[in-house]
């Protein structure tokens, strides 16, 4: 067994841990402290701290004698499981949607990981402005020279590592932008939703201020319904999805707006 203790990478080798069990756990629904132990090569105390810190950012659930996961749409709607799952096709959708970026343009993203995946394509596009309320986003890409970098404010969420409320609404519409790209949690062939109806009105606020709005969907995220209805595809220019939409559903929403399907892998 290795050492909890790395005195050159404490933080690092932690967050790496931790991201560890998050996957293993998700992975397989369920997993014992014995089972984390032998995963990750350190003590049963070292293992316990970490799930106990686990459990309070809201990314796995601890019974006795082990950790489950069993994801509920506030589960789901957390930045930290988001950025756990679907990686290879957020990945191939970010590809994909960086065509409709031109240099020298405004571009609002809003608090996606969709969105975080096309960010992390940024810093060879040439100048751009990017307005965002994402947290991973703006410390992304506040070092690079080549982005003017506009953080839109109010009340931040723990769970979205974003901003929100009154605040995030006033600087939303102090602003107009090229092109927004925004995600959801799940669309049918001609209507977009959210569980969460804060969040709703964030996003269509971000809709309204561009002109040309992009949206960026996994196919895990279809055909799914939420509480609230966000926008119809309609009023979307562009569609950006990966391969694993059916045929049928591809079809559907191709009478509703342009879709881009996204090849994972390529």
């Amino acid at each position: 067994m290795s050492s909890d203790a790395d005195p050159g990478r404490g933080g690092r080798s932690r967050a790496a841990r931790q991201q560890r069990i998050v996957d293993h756990v998700l992975g397989a629904g369920s997993a014992s402290a014995a089972e984390l132990v032998e995963l990750t090569g350190v003590s049963l105390m070292t293992v316990h701290r970490d799930v106990d810190e686990l459990v309070r950012r809201g990314l796995v659930r601890k019974y006795r004698g082990g950790v489950s996961a069993q994801p509920t749409s506030v589960f789901e709607s957390h930045s930290d499981y988001r950025r756990t799952v679907r990686r290879a096709e957020k990945n191939a959708i970010a590809d994909a949607a960086l065509a409709f970026v031109e240099p020298g343009s405004s571009i609002m993203l809003d608090d996606s990981t969709s969105a975080l995946a096309l960010a992390e394509r940024l810093a060879d596009v040439g100048p751009l402005t990017v307005v965002t309320n994402y947290l991973p986003a703006l410390e992304l890409l506040k070092g690079l020279p080549e982005i003017r970098l506009l953080a839109l404010g109010g009340d931040y969420s723990r769970t979205h590592d974003s901003f929100g409320g009154v605040g995030c609404l006033e600087a939303v519409e102090a602003v107009s932008v090229d092109a927004a790209f925004v995600s959801t949690s799940s669309m049918t062939g001609s209507m977009t939703f959210h569980q969460e109806q804060d969040i709703v009105v964030v996003k269509r606020r971000m809709l309204e201020v561009a002109d040309r709005c992009v949206l960026l969907m996994d196919s895990s995220k279809a055909p799914r319904r939420a509480l609230h209805h966000l926008r119809p595809l309609s009023a979307f220019d562009d569609l950006v999805v990966d391969a694993g939409m059916t045929a049928a559903l591809l079809e559907e929403m191709g009478e509703h707006t342009r879709v881009t399907v996204a090849e994972v892998g390529r």
